[in-house]
């Protein structure tokens, strides 16, 4: 069988081949000259374009090996906030301001940015259903048809949300929080997931190194950890292609839990990562209440239940040093429902373990109502689990 050489190829060839790999070109002038001027074969210019994309990897991070863990520190101890997750009909500016001012005078330096940009693809109207705000609608998605387009007003709003962070000299990831959805049906909203890591890759490509991406948090269910890992270097590729020194925030499937890590396979290149775990074990006590669970459970802190979170931990620290990658806990929490005498135990107890063990770390719901240490309707802290996750003189 003859060998397909591009300059004889058919035209449909020749034209898929530009269009595909000729948005590359600019950046590459070697490229140029293998679409523009030589005959190559057609089948190897994905190897080309994998080759030259590690190559601008290496490039950004040859000058610091330990960039990732420098990156890691700066995150420190912060918080999730979930302004545009669940409050898109409510823009109060003004409060989402004071919150990172409260957030930043408790001493805190990270806010991870829960986004879903698959709700605001192809439509006009943001005021969403409570269901399909939350993520549980995913059938209302697989209707949508290429080009996936994120909304104006969508940026617009995450923009305003990233700079006001940036002005209080935060670190700030970009967490992509379409996790239900893609638990659901992965293969079907490929596409859609691809699509818009390549436009929002492309929109903050100039933004300063202390704006991360989150690629997904807590893939699951259908999203097995073995096809997370394809799903999450197709996402990996798509983003170097324009930000090849920007810093990942990469976790294992089965909702991000210690017990996936194994299971992870990262590029070993790519030395610009964190690695991004969560943790609510016992879920019988974080989660009371939740999905039918009962009620009135306690954690007293006893030296058997310390053993489970201590052992948890360590296998967690472990693996990151086998593997010399930093680990960033991107959720933990206890439900407000909970006895606040156990949920200060458990608080303080995980938060030690975490910096025990050097982990970067971010509270969910931080300053809402569901699991936070904040509360936004007196406005002010609710001092047991601040001072459980912020002790005082620390």
């Amino acid at each position: 069988m003859p060998k397909l050489i591009l300059s004889e190829a058919p035209t449909p060839y020749l034209d898929r081949a530009k269009t595909e790999y000729g948005k590359y070109a600019d950046d590459y002038p070697i490229l140029k000259t293998l679409l523009m001027k030589k005959p190559v074969v057609y089948f190897l210019l994905p190897a080309v374009v994998a080759v030259l994309t590690v190559s601008a990897i290496c490039r950004a991070q040859e000058a610091e090996p330990t960039h990732a863990f420098r990156q890691n520190e700066r995150l420190g101890r912060g918080g999730n906030i979930g302004n545009i997750l669940y409050k898109w009909d409510d823009w109060d500016k003004e409060w989402e301001q004071k919150e990172m001012d409260i957030m930043r005078e408790a001493g805190l330096r990270g806010i991870r940015i829960n986004i879903r940009p698959f709700l605001h693809v192809n439509r006009d109207r943001h005021s969403l259903p409570e269901r399909e705000a939350h993520g549980y609608d995913g059938e209302l998605l697989l209707n949508l048809e290429p080009p996936y387009v994120i909304s104006d007003a969508f940026f617009e709003r995450l923009d305003w949300t990233v700079q006001e962070a940036l002005a209080r000299d935060f670190t700030v990831i970009i967490d992509h929080h379409q996790y239900r959805v893609m638990g659901q049906d992965p293969m079907g909203l490929r596409e859609l997931f691809l699509a818009t890591w390549e436009q929002l890759a492309e929109h903050y490509r100039d933004y300063p190194d202390n704006v991360y991406f989150g690629l997904l948090n807590e893939p699951n269910g259908n999203l097995t950890p073995y096809l997370w890992n394809y799903f999450m270097m197709d996402a990996w590729r798509i983003v170097r292609r324009t930000n090849p020194g920007r810093t990942l925030v990469i976790g294992p499937g089965r909702w991000n839990g210690f017990d996936a890590l194994d299971d992870l396979r990262l590029p070993v290149e790519d030395r610009n990562i964190i690695v991004e775990v969560h943790y609510y074990s016992p879920h019988s006590f974080t989660h009371q209440g939740v999905a039918g669970r009962p009620t009135g459970v306690e954690w007293n802190g006893t030296p058997e239940e310390k053993q489970v979170v201590v052992a948890d931990f360590e296998k967690a620290a472990a693996w990151g040093k086998q593997h010399n990658r930093p680990l960033f806990l991107g959720e933990f929490g206890v439900i407000r429902d909970a006895d606040e005498d156990s949920a200060f135990r458990w608080l303080t107890f995980v938060v030690e373990q975490m910096e025990k063990h050097g982990m970067s770390w971010s509270m969910w719901d931080l300053m809402g109502s569901h699991m936070g240490a904040f509360d936004p309707e007196r406005r002010t802290w609710n001092l047991g689990r601040k001072n459980a996750i912020l002790p005082p003189g620390k």
